[in-house]
C-alpha cells in the first residue's frame, strides 16, 4: 500500500500513465493490423476481379476471333448469313446482359419483273414463320434511313415504325440497331438487332455490332464473288460445248454435204469420161469450183473458231476480215464503220468479247435474215461507254415470240449474245420486227463507274 507520501503519489501516477499509453499503443496496434488484413482483402478481390475482367475480355475476344474466322472460312452464301447471327449473340451474352432475347435477322434486296425492289428475309433468329415470309419495301422508318444514310441507326421507336409494326416478332422489343450491308455502291441489305430491354445496346454492345456488320458483308462480299466465279466456270463449259455443237452443225451443213457431194460428182465425171470426154472435163471444172468454195467454208470455220488477225493486229482489222470472209464465201455484204479510238481503251479480252459478239450477230442475219446489207458499227456512247451495233435490212422477226421458243429451237445465237454481253459487264438490247429488219446495240463499259451506271439501269440514249 501507498503511505501516502509525495514520493508515492508521483510512482502512483506514473505507473496509471504507464497503462494507459500500453493501452494506446495496443489499441493503435490492433487498427493498424486490421486495416492492413483488411487492405490485403481488398487487395485480394481487387485482383479476382480483374483477373475475372481480363479473363471475360480475352473470352470475348476469342469469340470475336472465332466469329471472324469463321465468317471467312466460309464462302456459301446462306452460311455467311446463319453464321453472323449465331455468334453475335455469343459475342454479346454476358450474365449482366442475357441474350436469349436478342432478336436479329439479316434482310436482302431482291428484285422481280413485277416491281420495284424489296427486302426479303435470308436468314433469322425468333422470328415468327409469317414474318419468315415478309416483304418490306425499305423506304420508310428506320430502315430507309439506314438505306439512305448508309450508316448503322439505332432506334427505340419500333412501336411507331411504319414497316417494322408489320413484324410480329418485334412487338415486345423496346431497341433496334440496324447495320447496313453495303460495300462501295453494293448494297446487300440490312442486318438488325432487336431487344425488349431499351437500353441492352450500350455503346460497347454497338461497336461490338459494327465489327461484325463489316466482316459479314465483306464475307457475303466474297461468298457472290465464288459464285459468280462458279457460274462463270460453268457457263464456260456451257459455252465450250455449245461451240463444239456449232461447229459440228456448221460442219455437217456446210463442207460435210460438200465433200459427200464431190465423191459422187468425181464418180460421175470418171465415168462421164469414159462416154463424152468434154462433158466429163466440164463436169471436173464445176467440182473444183465446189472444193474450193469448201475450202472457204472450212477457213471461215477456223477463222470464226480463233481469229489470229484478232491477237496480232486487233479489233478493227479481224471486223474487215470476217467482213472480207463473209463476202468471199457466202456474198454478204458486211460494211464496218469502227472506230480505232474506242478499241485502244479495250483490253485485249473484251476485244475479243466483242468480236465473237458480232460474228454471231451477222452470222444469225446471213443465215436468217436474208438482208442485202449487214453494218456494223463500234463507236463511242459518251465519255467512257462503247456502243457496238450490228444492224441488217433483212425480214426482221419476232423478238418475244424467238425468245419463247429458245428451248425447243437448236441454235443458241441469242442466249450467246447474251452471255458474252454479261463477260464485259455490258448491256444487250435487240430490236427488231417482221418486215423492219433487225437492230443489235450492245453498251460495253470502259470504266468502274460506267459499269456501275449500267447496273443502277443508268443508260444513255
Amino acid at each position: 500500500m501507498f503511505d501516502g507520501t509525495p514520493n508515492a503519489l508521483m510512482l502512483a501516477g506514473l505507473i496509471g500513465l504507464g497503462g494507459i499509453l500500453v493501452g494506446f499503443i495496443l489499441a493503435y496496434l490492433f487498427v493498424a493490423i486490421s486495416q492492413n488484413a483488411e487492405q490485403k482483402r481488398f487487395q485480394q478481390t481487387t485482383r479476382r476481379e480483374s483477373e475475372r475482367a481480363i479473363q471475360a475480355e480475352r473470352q470475348r475476344l476469342r469469340t470475336i476471333y472465332n466469329l471472324i474466322s469463321a465468317l471467312t472460312a466460309t464462302l456459301n452464301y446462306q452460311r455467311v448469313m446463319d453464321t453472323a447471327l449465331d455468334l453475335s449473340a455469343d459475342v454479346l451474352n454476358a450474365p449482366q446482359t442475357p441474350t436469349n432475347q436478342l432478336i436479329r435477322a439479316v434482310l436482302l434486296f431482291s428484285t422481280n419483273a413485277s416491281g420495284p425492289p424489296h427486302l426479303i428475309v435470308g436468314s433469322a433468329r425468333h422470328f415468327t414463320p409469317f414474318d419468315l415470309q415478309v416483304k418490306l419495301p425499305g423506304s420508310s422508318g428506320v430502315l430507309a434511313k439506314t438505306i439512305e444514310e448508309g450508316v448503322a441507326v439505332f432506334s427505340k421507336e419500333i412501336a411507331n415504325d411504319p414497316e417494322l409494326e408489320s413484324l410480329a416478332s418485334l412487338r415486345n422489343c423496346k431497341a433496334i440497331y440496324c447495320i447496313p450491308l453495303r460495300v462501295h455502291l453494293e448494297n446487300y441489305g440490312i442486318m438488325f438487332f432487336a431487344h425488349s430491354d431499351p437500353a441492352f445496346f450500350i455503346p460497347a454492345h454497338r461497336e461490338i455490332l459494327d465489327l461484325i456488320g463489316q466482316q459479314t458483308v465483306t464475307a457475303l462480299q466474297n461468298a457472290r464473288l465464288y459464285g459468280d466465279l462458279a457460274q462463270e466456270k460453268e457457263r464456260m463449259a456451257e459455252s465450250q460445248e455449245e461451240a463444239r455443237k456449232k461447229l459440228a452443225r456448221d460442219l455437217h451443213d456446210g463442207p460435210t454435204q460438200s465433200v459427200a457431194a464431190i465423191a459422187m460428182r468425181v464418180n460421175f465425171a470418171r465415168r462421164l469420161m469414159e462416154r463424152d470426154p468434154k462433158a466429163g472435163a466440164e463436169e471436173l471444172y464445176k467440182i473444183e469450183d465446189l472444193a474450193r468454195r469448201t475450202t472457204k467454208e472450212i477457213r471461215h470455220m477456223l477463222f470464226t473458231l480463233r481469229p489470229l488477225i484478232l491477237e496480232s493486229q486487233g479489233l478493227v482489222a479481224a471486223f474487215e476480215a470476217m467482213a472480207d470472209k463473209m463476202k468471199d464465201t457466202y456474198s454478204q455484204n458486211v460494211i464496218i464503220q469502227a472506230d480505232a479510238k474506242v478499241v485502244e481503251q479495250l483490253e485485249m479480252g473484251k476485244q475479243g468479247v466483242i468480236f465473237y459478239i458480232a460474228e454471231e450477230a451477222v452470222n444469225n442475219a446471213r443465215k436468217h435474215a436474208q438482208a442485202a446489207h449487214i453494218w456494223v458499227r463500234l463507236k463511242f456512247a459518251g465519255s467512257d461507254l462503247a456502243r457496238l451495233e450490228i444492224q441488217d435490212d433483212g425480214v426482221g422477226f419476232n423478238v418475244g415470240a424467238v425468245d419463247s421458243t429458245y428451248e425447243t429451237r437448236g441454235s443458241l445465237g441469242m442466249v450467246n449474245m447474251r452471255e458474252r454481253t454479261e463477260l464485259v459487264s455490258g448491256l444487250l438490247r435487240i430490236d427488231s420486227a417482221e418486215g423492219k429488219g433487225t437492230h443489235i446495240q450492245v453498251l460495253i463499259p470502259l470504266t468502274e463507274e460506267a459499269s456501275d451506271r449500267l447496273r443502277r439501269g443508268e443508260t444513255p440514249r
